[in-house]
């Protein structure tokens, strides 16, 4: 039977979310908390990587985060974003979040269809000429480097932020039928905060998880996944969740 779900993520901004029609459907709580958090690095730590944001032209953002932590680093830095800067963005929804700290130019700013940067390759090909600064965090791959490397681009990339676990209160209860990871990381957290899960926890409380390398590191953590996501048969982790829910209620 489940009764209460913790959703390792923010808090949907929208009451259209998926996650309250399940809520609503099979009567179930979820709770809405992050097992990771994200902070900045400091203007000390990033000043020594040897990066002038000024010698750059155009900027590459992976992620709402990216955005926030570049220009919030530039004006600690007291460094002036030129309005010749041009902004390569993931999806549109990162795209429009710079209106948050710059003026919305379309001239300027380029977006991809689908989530993926390579679908903004193409746009960054043809502003070639550019020195492109690509914001990361800590835990990264070398997917965005090597792509623009493949294309002869000029870049850098610049630790800016890093994901750290967003730890639990000493007496902050813990009694939830489901947990739901999203990264490797909320996997890390989990089994930080709580060293003795998989002998006091496991037996009662499930596990899901979205993506790839989480479910690989929740595996290789000696925990069992419940459900998964996502699959050919469940795209989206609300549809995993769902499916789980209504047949574990039935039993």
């Amino acid at each position: 039977m489940v009764k209460k779900i913790l959703v390792s993520q923010p808090k949907p901004s929208s009451e259209k979310s998926p996650y309250y029609d399940i809520a609503r459907k099979y009567d179930v709580e979820i709770v809405f908390r992050p097992f990771i958090k994200v902070e900045a690095v400091s203007a000390k730590e990033f000043r020594a990587q040897h990066i002038n944001l000024q010698d750059f032209t155009a900027v590459v953002f992976n992620s709402r985060h990216a955005v926030d932590n570049f220009f919030l680093m530039a004006k600690e830095m007291r460094v002036n974003i030129s309005e010749d800067m041009k902004y390569f963005c993931v999806t549109e929804q990162v795209a429009l979040y710079i209106q948050k700290y710059v003026q919305y130019r379309k001239r300027k700013v380029f977006f991809g269809a689908t989530g993926k940067m390579i679908d903004v390759l193409p746009a960054m090909v043809k502003h070639k000429m550019e020195r492109f600064f690509v914001p990361m965090s800590d835990v990264h791959n070398n997917e965005i480097a090597d792509m623009m490397d493949s294309k002869g681009l000029r870049h850098t990339e610049g630790v800016m932020y890093r994901t750290v676990s967003n730890d639990f209160e000493e007496n902050e209860p813990f009694d939830y039928d489901l947990v739901i990871f999203f990264s490797p990381t909320g996997v890390h957290s989990l089994l930080k905060n709580f060293p003795d899960f998989k002998e006091k926890y496991s037996a009662r409380t499930a596990i899901g998880t979205f993506g790839i390398q989480t479910a690989k590191t929740a595996k290789e953590s000696g925990l069992e996944i419940a459900l998964e996501a996502p699959t050919p048969q469940y795209p989206s982790i609300t549809a995993a969740l769902s499916d789980y829910v209504k047949h574990a209620n039935e039993a």
